[in-house]
């Protein structure tokens, strides 16, 4: 269980970790949908969104680093049974018991993280939430115009912190779950005597 999320959270706390993964690649809300598919109506608006989304990944990035404690508190509190339930339980077992014990304290200890992230000055002193609000702010004024509702135009108004959370978790366990799918059936995966031993046993 430390291996599988030790890998996991790592790699997605590391620069490009999410932006360069396409499993995990945090991109605009579907909401944001009329945005892309008519950026020539806003001036500049192909940059601004790839700058959004460059900043809402380097976000979810910087909050992946509080996860590994909440981890390691779940697996101290494991119990006998839990245990022999992953064991013999899906490929999936082991996430699916992290999602269970973690999910609730992983939201609350992302969540300021994620607000720091958003409002911190990463280019020429703009934020990622300042980003998003001149995006959508430009965007709505089009929308809500003569014009843009003559066109079926729609407003967006999303929560862009709630959005982050939930895809950044979203990629977190996603991580985890292709980890432990790879030490349960691949036996080079298996970094430690400990799991040799015990999915060797299993598996051969």
């Amino acid at each position: 269980l430390l291996v599988g999320t030790d890998s996991s959270v790592n790699r997605l706390s590391a620069i490009d970790g999410y932006l360069k993964d396409q499993a995990v690649k945090i991109l605009l809300p579907p909401e944001a949908k009329s945005i892309t598919d008519n950026l020539s109506k806003l001036p500049g608006g192909a940059k601004l969104v790839d700058d959004v989304i460059i900043r809402i990944n380097r976000a979810a990035e910087d909050a992946a680093k509080g996860a590994k404690p909440i981890f390691v508190n779940s697996i101290r509190e494991m119990t006998f049974a839990d245990g022999l339930q992953i064991l013999k339980g899906p490929q999936n077992a082991a996430t699916q018991y992290f999602k269970s014990k973690t999910y609730q304290q992983l939201s609350e200890l992302y969540r300021p993280k994620i607000r720091e992230s958003l409002n911190k000055n990463l280019v020429a002193g703009i934020s990622t939430q300042q980003s998003w609000n001149e995006l959508t702010t430009n965007w709505n004024k089009i929308a809500g115009s003569t014009i843009g509702k003559f066109a079926s135009l729609k407003t967006v108004d999303v929560k862009l912190e709630d959005y982050i959370l939930q895809q950044a978790l979203n990629g977190m366990f996603l991580k985890i779950e292709e980890r432990e799918k790879d030490i349960r059936t691949n036996a080079s995966a298996r970094v430690t005597n400990l799991l040799k031993r015990v999915f060797g046993s299993r598996l051969g």
